[in-house]
């Protein structure tokens, strides 16, 4: 694990890495005269696992969150200082095959580079059960700080796994007996049509460029979300939600007959 550290801010960011993983909080910055029973929650939880924690004037606030990459970063009067997320890799997807006792599920992004929209997904991966989000290393976003406050709590839980070669990947998954289902609108098969009770791989595409080439090539299959309104897409993370909540249906039913 990297030794680099990663600046966690919110209420709820703090207060789910507390509880989650503890051990990853280095320090607790908390603004100064800030009295409030949201507040004592992270003060208790700091305290009893030990961890020190520093009341300091807006000033200084506002000097850490230069840091983050986001100008209206809201940090609710607390800001955890972190070791970063491990961040994993090929050797650890085939470590994560092997080791699961159930079909796997895996959502794959492909060109997503806003880090809201991931730490999105990764939330939406957490509720539905999948078991990792992978997406290429270049041209994508990271676990900033941003993504792990949207995921909410799920960046700690759901692996992320960042590979070289996402072609390249996917067809490590097809030979370990992943079925590859892609997302598109020019597809034929609607996404209630398709049969998603197997191992599958979720590939979804940034919005407006969608999957690239070689990735849409890869694919076992296309399937496209049927919507009756006038928009013609949906934001990756909704998108996503649809499909993975799809595939928690069949499989629920699957389970039951």
């Amino acid at each position: 694990m990297s030794e680099s550290t990663d600046l966690q801010f919110g209420l709820h960011a703090v207060l789910s890495v507390l509880e989650s993983d503890p051990k990853r909080v280095r320090d607790i910055i908390i603004l100064k005269d800030r009295k409030d029973q949201r507040i004592q929650k992270v003060i208790d939880a700091a305290r009893q696992n030990a961890i020190k924690i520093r009341f300091q004037p807006r000033a200084d606030f506002e000097r850490l969150l230069k840091n983050i990459d986001i100008p209206d970063a809201r940090h609710q009067g607390v800001i955890a200082q972190c070791t970063a997320l491990e961040i994993l890799d090929e050797g650890d997807l085939e470590t994560l095959l092997h080791g699961l006792q159930e079909p796997a599920l895996l959502v794959v992004l492909d060109g997503v580079t806003d880090p809201h929209n991931l730490g999105a997904v990764l939330r939406t991966a957490d509720a539905a059960g999948a078991h990792a989000v992978i997406a290429p290393k270049d041209k994508s976003a990271t676990l900033n700080a941003t993504a792990i406050k949207v995921a909410c709590g799920a960046a700690e839980k759901v692996p992320f796994i960042q590979v070289t070669n996402l072609a390249r990947t996917l067809k490590y998954l097809q030979q370990s007996g992943v079925w590859i289902i892609g997302t598109a609108g020019e597809a034929t098969q609607n996404l209630h049509q398709a049969k998603l009770t197997g191992a599958m791989a979720l590939v979804m595409g940034a919005e407006g460029d969608g999957m690239r080439r070689l990735t849409r090539e890869t694919c076992d299959e296309l399937v496209f979300i049927p919507m009756k309104g006038s928009v013609s897409s949906l934001n990756v993370s909704v998108a996503t939600g649809v499909c993975l909540f799809e595939v928690v249906r069949q499989r629920g039913l699957a389970t039951t007959a």
